[in-house]
Formats: C-alpha cells, sequence, structure tokens
C-alpha cells in the first residue's frame, strides 16, 4: 500500500536527522578539545578561595552552589570542589586523601617575576619544596598548596621551551 507523501517526507526527514546525527557524532569522536577546565578537589572551600585569590591574583567568577566555586583570571577557568577527606575519589574504592602526595599531572603557573610570586605563595600558605633553579629555559620554584597538591612556579627566559629544541 502506498504511503502517503506526508508520512514520506516524515520519513525523509528522520533519516536526513539520523544522518545528521551520525555525522555530529563522527565529527565530536574525531574533533580535538577546544578548551579545558581545571577541577581541584580541596577539603575547605573557604580556605583553598583564600589561597588561590592571594597566590595567584584570580578572581572569583561563580558560585556553584555551597561546593563549588570558579576562579577566573587565568587563561583557563579553574573550578575548586568542596570533597571531604576520605570520601569516594572513584569507584574502585579510592579515598581522597589530602596529605601531601606525589602526580604526574600538576599545574605550572607561568609568572613574569618568579621572587615575587614565591612569597605570596608562600605568604599565603603554600609550602616551599625546591627553592628557585636556574634552566637553560628560565627558572622553576616547586611547592605545594596547603591541600597536598604540587604545582611549580615558571619565569620563562626570552627563548623559553624554544632554548630546548634541537
Amino acid at each position: 500500500m502506498p504511503e502517503s507523501s506526508q508520512e514520506m517526507n516524515r520519513q525523509q526527514q528522520v533519516a536526513g536527522l539520523d544522518c545528521n546525527h551520525r555525522m555530529l557524532e563522527i565529527t565530536a569522536m574525531n574533533a580535538t578539545a577546544r578548551n579545558f577546565i581545571i577541577n581541584i578537589d580541596v577539603p575547605d572551600l573557604a580556605a583553598a578561595e583564600a589561597f588561590y585569590l592571594a597566590s595567584f591574583g584570580l578572581r572569583i567568577g561563580r558560585r556553584l552552589g555551597t561546593g563549588a566555586v570558579e576562579l577566573l583570571g587565568g587563561p583557563t577557568p579553574l573550578y575548586l570542589l568542596q570533597n571531604e577527606a576520605g570520601s569516594a575519589a572513584t569507584e574502585d574504592g579510592d579515598v581522597r586523601d589530602y596529605e601531601r602526595h606525589w602526580t604526574p599531572l600538576h599545574l605550572d603557573w607561568v609568572v613574569e617575576d618568579i621572587d615575587a610570586a614565591l612569597m605570596r605563595a608562600v605568604a599565603a600558605g603554600a609550602m616551599l619544596e625546591q627553592p628557585v633553579r636556574e634552566r637553560r629555559w628560565g627558572r622553576i620554584a616547586v611547592l605545594a598548596d596547603p591541600f597536598g597538591h604540587g604545582f611549580c612556579l615558571i619565569q620563562f627566559s626570552g627563548e623559553g621551551y624554544d632554548a630546548l629544541v634541537e
């Protein structure tokens, strides 16, 4: 039995939408991220706010309920997320621990004046782990925030990392 032209039209539209949806899925699978954000778990949101505002000159963007705050002023938004020590971090049973811990992923804060930035960070509560050292590309200091997260302060020389290119 022949379908009505209205029903055929609807099926074509659905097929077109389905095709477009598949194209969007393929595009999304092959796309690279155009941006990123940084989330940092902390046990005390107010203390973390005070530290990151004083250390890095960030400012509050938005409060996302009572357990999160967006900090702006850097190259990407930074979100502080209050999560209690001992709370579940993964489904595998790992729990959050805010003692000093090593992680291969950390933040490098690029600064104009490493000595001034170091004084601000330490005054705000950062722990200095390695003092300022000279490198071919500039200067670096290794610290930890009051919540156990490591970070570096970096002051590039004229060439920056290009000094390492062979």
